[in-house]
């Protein structure tokens, strides 16, 4: 996957997770995590945005770091989503806890590879 592609992905998953907030019940709780997934999603594509204009290999592997945090978040957000039955799309917020696992595999990766290339991962 071009760098390119995963920016468009993480925005269209940002995307999603907007409409996805339209959804949620209108509740204290539901509210409080409508907010606070939509702030994850789109940071999570924001910082990937930042990544690519990172002054060093070090600051690139901490911005990609910044968005594993961030769609880590946005996934356990996604599961209390879930578990609460806070949105009646049950096929959304599943297929959107699937796109962000995939996500932090990405990242997981990503990050992997490039403190590999750093010398400061150990190889394999």
């Amino acid at each position: 996957m071009t760098p390119r592609e995963l920016e468009e992905r993480l925005i269209v998953f940002a995307v999603n997770i907007i409409k996805l907030s339209d959804g949620i019940k209108p509740s204290i709780g539901g509210r409080n995590l409508a907010e606070q997934i939509v702030r994850s999603s789109s940071s999570t594509a924001l910082n990937y945005g930042e990544a690519q204009s990172a002054e060093s290999g070090r600051d690139f592997v901490h911005k990609l770091g910044i968005c594993l945090k961030e769609v880590r978040e946005t996934f356990i957000n996604l599961r209390i989503i879930d578990g609460a039955n806070l949105h009646a799309d049950q096929q959304l917020v599943y297929s959107l806890k699937t796109e962000s696992n995939e996500l932090i595999s990405i990242f997981v990766k990503s990050i992997e590879t490039s403190k590999r290339k750093q010398g400061t991962l150990p190889p394999k």
